[in-house]
């Protein structure tokens, strides 16, 4: 009995295994028409008489590409991590006194006199004080030495505990330019 489970299993598997090859036989060339299941002695005979899928190619007609470099990255479209974020100023052209006004003229810190504005308050501090004023319509600003102030580009030159140091440049009617130097002062406690 076991004899023939084993006869009747081994002929299963040579089907399959037919039909298998036969299948992949079949996929590999496409001129020629699927082969029918024959019995075992014809397969074998065929798979002797297979014919080869693919043919020897020459050496010689073979072009290789050269070796690849050990490092062939392209970081052509990446940010250099070495190149400063911010870049240095180019060196410009010296701006005229009229294009000094008429750049500053439309912020209001430059839209009234230097003696219209008050004083409120100063704050110290390690390195450089600060001072905060106040224009005619209310409006506050932080000063600090260096900036400009008032309709005639007055320039920052102090802030004192005391009081606001401001020099203005302007030409007078001989055409010199003179220097007019203005305390900006904190109010008296009553």
């Amino acid at each position: 009995m076991t004899r023939k489970l084993l006869q009747r299993n081994s002929r299963a598997y040579t089907v399959v295994a037919l039909v298998t090859v036969a299948t992949l036989v079949s996929g590999c060339n496409k001129k020629e028409p699927a082969p029918v299941a024959t019995p075992p002695a014809s397969v074998q005979s065929k798979q002797i008489q297979a014919k080869v899928v693919q043919r020897p190619v020459s050496t010689a007609l073979v072009k290789l590409s050269p070796p690849l470099a050990a490092n062939q990255f392209d970081f052509s479209g990446k940010k250099d991590p070495f190149k400063p974020a911010i870049a240095a100023k180019a060196a410009t052209a010296p701006v005229s006194e009229d294009m000094k006004k008429a750049l500053h003229g439309g912020l209001p810190i430059h839209s009234f006199d230097v003696s219209q504005f008050r004083l409120i308050g100063i704050v110290t501090g390690a390195k450089e004080n600060h001072a905060m004023v106040v224009d005619p319509n209310g409006k506050g600003y932080v000063l600090k030495t260096g900036m400009t102030i008032g309709k005639n580009d007055g320039r920052v030159t102090a802030v004192r505990i005391n009081g606001v140091d401001v020099v203005e440049q302007f030409k007078d009617d001989n055409g010199r330019v003179r220097k007019e130097n203005i305390r900006i002062t904190l109010p008296r406690k009553q």
